[in-house]
């Protein structure tokens, strides 16, 4: 795409957009059952120094009662009672801590085949994901449906923590057998960047600190990583795209013809004076003025709140897209997408659901299941007839109104959308749409071949 804005206008723009990806991080934790994502998630906290004094006291409390001489740190996330007394991860656990760098949100996700669901859901905001193996056991099949999971949901940056190096004499052998074998995996789905690092989450061997156990590793820590990783991207890259949340009409004696239009801007840059397209209508209009929370200015972009009023009045509601007349998005009432089952109650074939797109809810049925994905070998099993909880299958639906739906891979935010259940609300099914992986980046089997890790 082709910017329309000036230097200054795109200079500002990525000067925000670098200012926003240096300040938070999203990234999510996976791995297999024991391979120790909460004792890493533990010890992240515990040696940046984001633990309460009051929490690490109940923390060595817990551990002494236990019989453990030092404190369990994973006992800083397992917060759920279940949790505790098995020693598992079994909810998505979010936690929120900083460094002089970079403040993050973090997902510690469960490793159970019958919790891929809440990967999903950890994931599906996250820009980096963290994907745990333990160094005994090697890549498994729970390995390869979470770097096939993170490849589904697009995460940019995918970590291999090879956890417990301790426990092989931290072999460098071990750890590149399992980091070549995981990278050949995950480029083939088509994920875009793999850095691989050696840890001992329990021993805080390259987790916070360098390890003086593992000299033949140069590259950084877990958390020198997560601090340097580049998030975001220039907005002005990005076709615009703002669903409409509300409208604005005061009808007041100061204002009696006032009409905006709010919400948050999902992708790209507007500007006043952009020719826009109201979807799924397809009338057009020019910006007259951004209200930016009481200022008024010429350019904004993603994720930026603003307030848009238009050349013309015409009938907006919440549930619109506002997009560039010249890169809007064709709507369609057919949809094909990937999407993987939330609920305990299966979803079949003509079923009656509500499909939720940014601000816009229509209703929708299943007119078709092609195909259930089978993470541990990506092969589709036909015809399955319903998607149980934590499947991942392909599925073809019909709306009752038009959409304006880009693909997945175009856009996380506009790509996406959940079905919902009317009878109660209940969410059934997160959806992503468009085609299932992206293909490998040209020359992958080439570039890993000369560089060899990602160090």
């Amino acid at each position: 795409m082709t910017s329309n804005l000036t230097s200054e206008e795109q200079a500002a723009a990525a000067a925000v957009e670098r200012s926003a990806a240096t300040s938070q991080l999203r990234f999510a934790t996976a791995g297999s059952v024991d391979d120790g994502k909460s004792t890493l998630v533990g010890r992240l906290l515990h040696d940046s120094k984001s633990v309460l004094a009051d929490q690490l006291e109940a923390v060595e409390h817990a551990s002494r009662s236990r019989g453990q001489e030092a404190p369990d740190l994973a006992l800083l996330t397992d917060g759920l009672r279940a949790e505790r007394e098995q020693g598992i991860t079994i909810d998505v656990a979010y936690r929120y801590f900083a460094t002089p760098k970079r403040r993050f949100i973090l997902a510690d996700t469960p490793g159970h085949v019958q919790y891929t669901r809440n990967m999903v859901t950890g994931a599906s905001t996250a820009e980096l994901a963290v994907v745990l193996v333990d160094a005994r056991n090697g890549v498994v099949e729970q390995t390869r449906r979470h770097a096939a999971v993170a490849a589904l949901l697009r995460v940019p940056h995918v970590v291999l923590a090879v956890n417990k190096m301790d426990l092989v004499d931290y072999a460098e052998p071990v750890f590149a057998a399992i980091a070549e074998e995981f990278t050949t995996y995950a480029a083939s789905l088509g994920v875009p960047e793999i850095t691989a690092i050696p840890i001992s989450a329990l021993a805080g061997d390259n987790v916070v600190t360098a390890s003086a156990n593992m000299d033949w590793y140069g590259g950084p820590t877990v958390l020198e990583h997560l601090e340097t990783v580049p998030v975001g991207t220039d907005p002005s890259q990005d076709p615009a795209r703002f669903p409409v949340q509300y409208v604005i009409r005061p009808q007041t004696a100061e204002h009696p013809d006032y009409r905006g239009y709010a919400g948050q801007i999902a992708s790209g840059v507007l500007r006043v004076g952009d020719a826009v397209t109201v979807l799924p209508s397809g009338r057009t209009s020019t910006i007259t003025g951004i209200d930016a929370l009481g200022t008024m200015v010429d350019v904004a972009w993603a994720p930026q709140s603003v307030t848009l009023t238009l050349a013309d009045d015409l009938d907006i509601s919440r549930g619109d897209l506002l997009a560039p007349s010249d890169h809007a998005p064709e709507t369609t009432r057919d949809v094909e997408a990937t999407v993987c089952h939330l609920h305990d109650r299966p979803l079949r074939v003509g079923d009656r659901v509500l499909l939720k797109h940014t601000t816009r809810t229509v209703k929708a049925i299943i007119k078709d299941i092609p195909s259930r994905l089978t993470l541990a070998d990506l092969s589709h099993h036909p015809a399955p007839g319903e998607l149980a909880a934590n499947d991942i299958g392909r599925i073809v639906l019909r709306t009752s109104e038009p959409l304006a739906l880009d693909a997945y891979d175009a856009s996380r935010r506009t790509g996406s959308f959940l079905l919902v259940d009317p009878a109660d609300g209940t969410t059934l099914t997160a959806g992503m749409a468009g085609d299932s992986f992206a293909a490998p980046a040209k020359g992958a089997e080439a570039a890993r071949d000369d560089e060899g890790w990602d160090f």
